[in-house]
């Protein structure tokens, strides 16, 4: 398996990263795509996939919470570090209307600026949106965005439908697991093609809930990646091996991520 979004640069991840990497290694996740949502945690990415050549790679992005951190001053820093070798993918970027800690405004004069770093490096774009999907949707299509993941997707049959017919990638997260606010997934994923659907973590984030023992802590981690296979692999009447199979095949094309 490949995750495809995990925040590997998280401070929750400084003790023992190491032995992280090794539990998911020994559960089947062979790769990573290691999220940048800010100019800190880009280098952090960017250091952590030179570590581990052809097994961690990066994306270069700030996050729409951090967009007024985005200045016509910080944007070159984020041009340059967005053409590096490990990093696969422009963002995480998009626009955030839930909890707004950036203004709009600037959310989406970031957005766009990242959207002109992807068309620049010929990148594909690691996408973020709530609650904003019709500027959203809207902003893309002026860019005319065709390669990019909608990342961590929690939206409506519409939403998924809008993004498909642009040509984007769906990640699945352990939203799905969760039985309070994830069942709509359950019937969403059902209508994405195999090769558009990807798996992520979101770690630390997003621990799946059915996960039996549960873990002493609420710390996600790429190792409990196979619980959101098996849980799409449910919703869609398949295997959790061919989720899998097609998740991993679905990274290499988006990424162009070599071979395990």
């Amino acid at each position: 398996m490949i995750d495809i979004g995990v925040n590997l640069a998280h401070d929750s991840f400084d003790a023992d990263r190491d032995a992280v990497l090794k539990r998911a290694a020994e559960a089947g996740v062979t790769q990573m795509v290691i999220t940048g949502s800010s100019e800190d945690s880009t280098r952090k990415a960017i250091e952590l996939a030179r570590s581990a050549p052809g097994i961690l790679f990066a994306t270069a992005g700030v996050h729409p919470h951090h967009a007024a951190d985005l200045t016509t001053d910080t944007l070159p820093a984020i041009q340059e570090l967005a053409r590096e070798p490990e990093v696969v993918a422009a963002g995480e970027c998009g626009l955030d209307y839930f909890r707004d800690l950036s203004p709009r405004p600037l959310q989406r004069r970031a957005f766009e600026w990242q959207l002109e770093i992807a068309a620049a490096t010929g990148k594909p774009v690691f996408l973020h949106q709530r609650d904003a999907h019709d500027d959203f949707i809207a902003i893309l299509r002026a860019h005319r965005v065709t390669r990019g993941v909608a990342h961590c997707f929690t939206g409506t049959e519409k939403e998924r439908d809008a993004y498909l017919e642009l040509g984007l990638h769906i990640g699945i997260t352990g939203w799905i697991n969760d039985e309070r606010r994830g069942l709509h997934l359950r019937e969403v994923v059902k209508g994405i093609p195999a090769d558009r659907l990807m798996i992520e973590s979101d770690a630390p984030y997003l621990l799946p809930r059915d996960i039996r023992p549960r873990p002493a802590t609420r710390r996600n981690e790429p190792a409990w990646l196979p619980y959101v296979a098996r849980a799409i692999a449910h919703a869609r009447d398949e295997t959790p091996e061919a989720v899998a199979a097609a998740s991993t095949a679905a990274a290499r094309s988006l990424f162009g991520l070599p071979g395990a």
